[in-house]
């Protein structure tokens, strides 16, 4: 199973040497592409080759860029080599109205109860009124619980004063966060045949990640967990390396899935498996989604 995670953050040149990355500076490191399941490339200086663009896609690795800001700005994945990729994206159009909203339900229920989770874990009060709005989502999610939920939850986590759109450490690790659970969400489902554009309920013209927006949903806790117990007494100091790569470090860290424990790598591959089966017939009742545990990281059996 993939589960490396290579962050980049000092100028270096990636080439490809048989079946392994070989990342050349002072010194240099190899790595089994087979081990692989993201590279972060978070330097101005850092030239690839060709041939590690095609490892990336032959391998399934997600690549990551960064922009100016050193956030997460564009993600390199596969080129649809899922077998029946074309039939999957005309289950994706053809899924009906019905199993469409009563599977968002599912996705905002599920992102409600981990964001409960998260209440208790970080101490904050209130969480029996998340689970209460949990369990109060109907299809659709009609009463925009989710909403609801979401402006009660981040001024209880981060702060009365808390807003998502402040300059600051907090909000940077969020979004840094965010985005590499995105792009994680994105590599599974292009995994699976689906094209990430067409979503549930995300539905933006101009967003290729739609359905990888509405599948985060349930990890967004996880990123918000270990930003709230890891902050910083004075919010404006800017995002460091060791930050992002703990940021990036999460798609390791255990969820309770149906079929047991596993890594959020794990978790995404399988909750990416049971919406292909949503759009191949199946009822919303085969989703299978996370529950938060805690920041513990997988212990991987080698």
């Amino acid at each position: 199973m993939v589960w490396r995670s290579v962050v980049i953050n000092r100028p270096a040149r990636l080439k490809r040497e048989h079946f392994a990355l070989v990342v050349e500076q002072e010194e240099c490191a190899r790595v089994p592409f087979e081990d692989i399941a993201v590279i972060v490339l978070n330097h101005r200086e850092i030239t690839l080759t060709h041939p590690v663009l095609s490892a990336c896609a032959d391998y399934g690795i997600g690549l990551y860029s960064t922009g100016d800001n050193h956030q997460p700005n564009g993600v390199f994945m596969p080129f649809l080599q899922h077998s029946r990729a074309t039939r999957m994206q005309r289950l994706q159009l053809d899924l009906d109205k019905p199993t469409t909203k009563r599977t968002w339900a599912r996705i905002v229920q599920t992102k409600i109860a981990n964001q409960a989770r998260c209440m208790q874990l970080t101490g904050a009060a209130g969480a029996d009124r998340l689970e209460s709005y949990a369990r109060r989502v109907r299809s659709g999610d009609g009463g925009r619980l989710e909403a609801q939920a979401s402006a009660y939850y981040f001024p209880q986590v981060f702060g009365r004063s808390f807003h998502r759109s402040q300059a600051g450490w907090t909000n940077a690790a969020l979004d840094y966060g965010y985005a590499v659970m995105r792009g994680a969400c994105a590599r599974a489902l292009v995994a699976h045949g689906m094209l990430p554009s067409f979503g549930l309920f995300h539905s933006s013209e101009q967003n290729a990640f739609n359905l990888a927006d509405d599948l985060i949903e349930p990890y967004r806790p996880l990123v918000d967990l270990y930003v709230a117990q890891h902050r910083l007494p004075d919010d404006e100091a800017e995002l460091q390396p060791a930050d992002k790569v703990a940021l990036v470090g999460l798609l390791n860290v255990d969820v309770a899935m149906p079929r047991g424990r596993m890594s959020v790598l794990a978790s995404v591959e399988q909750a990416a498996e049971s919406l292909a089966r949503i759009y191949d017939g199946g009822g919303e009742q085969l989703l299978e989604l996370p529950s938060l545990l805690g920041l513990k990281q997988h212990v991987f059996e080698m």
